[in-house]
């Protein structure tokens, strides 16, 4: 068995990364593509290589002459790169089609060992490899039937995103007998360019063979083995952390991205904290219903997005404002604050990151669950002069929580001693018995008292970016607003705090649903050998490793055997090892109770 290589393309979308060398000399984390490529074709032990050289042709030739494979490698000039597409490159590498059985690959891609093995381990002789179709595929896409037969490919003309679970997209690597190619393939590609040309795609040809009834190619169908198409810089990015080249790279990369993580479509992510329980399906049948205008149109200045608020916190519009997720709302406030301010460790770092380590006092709980209680932060603050103090309640990453009564307490004390307080209630509604102090009569005795709070997070919505901030300081308030953009929401987050008050049933049978599952969750984690749980009133669990696997060893073997991230909180508690883990739904809880057990306890 040989391989062919189609490598003559452009690659214009990757622009100044092509300007001087062939979209296969890209590099992904210091390694270009072709020469990553060559290697695992290397280690197959073919026949001989194949490549369809174009553009910087000479240069590609040089690099690859230098990398000194073993295998045999023949070169294909293609001089009107420029002008055709795949379908003559390998129109012009047809007469070695035709003298072996032939694995084709195109230039662009990155993909694990595993896939080409995938091929070579199949008994059929020839295949068309697929894999299930996610949204950041682009290009070929085909329907199978269930003895992977190809039904039909998907023109974009034709192609639905209504029927995309039907859809597998082609992973651009093939294996042709050569029976197959000198019986079936080659016939048809002279007879396609003959009549229709050069400036086409070689997959036409498969398109034409499979309309008839005795089509010997059949589908081969990828089970989660990693590979990535790249076409531009998006693409790239993705792949250099898709194939970091250690685990511990790939968590920190991971990490690093602070979401986007529905690029990464197998990934169980227990990192970011998101109510797993809401929206409803119809209130996302409901958004979904009127995308096309929530798309098209301006959404409402601050005014109107205030009232918005307003109406579904109880409280009045001068009282809150909306900020493009409570990170915005988090910032404009410490911009504002000046002196000695006080901060609770281990905590939500974005309130310490936004101000001055010269200027900031810590409180760490000295007991072995980071608890804490009013009393113990003004005894901590009461002599040490501080003119702002954040608490976040629920903490993260302990999960304490304070009742209303004694977080009253703490407000009283900070008016009394002159301190201005933001409290951080993103998590409140998951306490056992939460209750916030976002009240016009709370609001109107506290000046001093600023609640700010995550709708992303609470309300399972990160997507839309949105939070509130509510004082009963009008002037604060109305300084805020002039600082922040008059459109620092989108048109999205609007029309769901339009509609939400319709689904406050369901948002509260979520919360009970959640509070069951993070019972029944902390309970089968506490049975599990060397994991030590720490109680939280939040989405989520602080757990101990108390076995000898260090948080990072733990981070890095989930990702790596199976496909989950969690928090690892070594920066965040150095004396220790702790992670924190987010409460997803009763199956995907499952799967990483399962995971844990088989680390822990093997």
């Amino acid at each position: 068995m040989q391989a062919i290589i189609l490598a003559a393309g452009m690659g214009r979308r990757l622009k100044g990364l092509t300007k001087n060398n062939t979209k296969c000399m890209v590099k992904v984390n210091g390694i270009t593509l072709i020469e990553r490529m060559l290697g695992q074709i290397e280690r197959r032990h073919l026949s001989r290589i194949v490549i369809v050289v174009g553009y910087k042709g000479k240069e590609l030739v040089d690099f690859i002459d230098a990398l000194e494979i073993q295998t045999p490698i023949v070169y294909v000039n293609n001089p009107v790169y420029d002008t055709t597409n795949n379908i003559y490159s390998l129109f012009l590498a047809k007469e070695f089609l035709r003298q072996d059985d032939t694995l084709l690959f195109e230039s662009d891609l990155i993909f694990d060992d595993s896939v080409i093995d995938c091929l070579l381990d199949d008994p059929r002789d020839t295949l068309a490899l697929v894999d299930k179709y996610e949204s950041w595929m682009d290009g070929t896409c085909m329907k199978l039937g269930e003895d992977d037969s190809i039904e039909a490919f998907i023109s974009n003309k034709n192609f639905k995103y209504c029927e995309v679970g039907n859809y597998y997209k082609t992973v651009n690597i093939y294996k042709f007998s050569r029976d197959f190619s000198n019986s079936c393939y080659i016939p048809f590609l002279d007879a396609y360019t003959t009549v229709l040309g050069n400036c086409s795609y070689y997959e036409q040809v498969l398109k034409v063979i499979t309309m008839l009834d005795d089509s010997r190619i059949k589908a081969k169908r990828l089970d989660g083995q990693p590979w990535y198409e790249i076409d531009d810089v998006q693409d790239l990015d993705i792949a250099s952390t898709l194939f970091a080249p250690t685990e511990e790279e790939k968590v920190s990369m991971l990490q690093k991205r602070y979401g986007g993580y529905w690029r990464y479509p197998h990934m169980l992510d227990f990192c970011y904290l998101v109510n797993p329980y809401f929206p409803p399906q119809k209130m996302l049948d409901e958004i979904e219903a009127n995308f096309g205008k929530l798309l098209s149109q301006y959404p409402s200045g601050m005014m109107v997005n205030s009232l918005l608020a307003a109406k579904n916190f109880g409280v009045e519009p001068a009282n809150i404002l909306t900020g493009n997720g409570a990170a915005e709302l988090i910032k404009l406030l410490m911009d504002g604050w000046t002196g000695k301010t006080g901060f609770i460790k281990p905590s939500f770092e974005e309130y310490p990151n936004r101000y001055p380590h010269r200027e900031s006092i810590f409180f760490t709980p000295e007991n072995e669950n980071f608890t804490y209680t009013a009393g113990d932060i003004m005894e901590f603050f009461a002599d040490k002069e501080i003119r702002n103090l954040a608490v976040i309640n629920p903490d993260n990453p302990s999960g304490n929580y304070i009742c209303q009564k004694d977080m009253l307490e703490l407000v009283r004390w900070a008016r009394s001693s002159h301190i201005n307080l933001i409290v951080d209630e993103s998590f409140v509604d998951f306490a056992d018995e939460g209750c916030t102090l976002i009240h016009q009569d709370i609001l109107d005795e506290n000046p001093h008292l600023c609640v700010v709070k995550s709708i992303s997070k609470c309300c399972g919505v990160p997507g839309l970016r949105l939070g509130v901030a509510v004082s009963g300081n009008t002037d604060l308030i109305s300084g805020l607003k002039r600082e922040a953009s008059i459109w620092n929401i989108n048109s999205f987050a609007e029309f769901y705090m339009q509609i939400e008050e319709k689904y406050k049933d369901d948002y509260a049978a979520a919360l009970e649903r959640l509070k069951c599952e993070r019972n029944r969750f902390a309970g089968e984690l506490g049975q599990i050998p060397g994991i030590r749980v720490i109680p939280s009133q939040a989405d989520f669990l602080m757990v101990e490793l108390t076995n000898g696997v260090t948080s990072g060893e733990l981070t890095k073997r989930l990702l790596a055997d199976y496909e989950v991230l969690i928090k690892d909180l070594s920066q965040k508690i150095p004396n220790g090892q702790f992670v924190r883990l987010a409460i997803r739904n009763t199956e995907d809880n499952n799967t990483l109770l399962n995971a844990l057990k088989h680390i822990c306890i093997s």
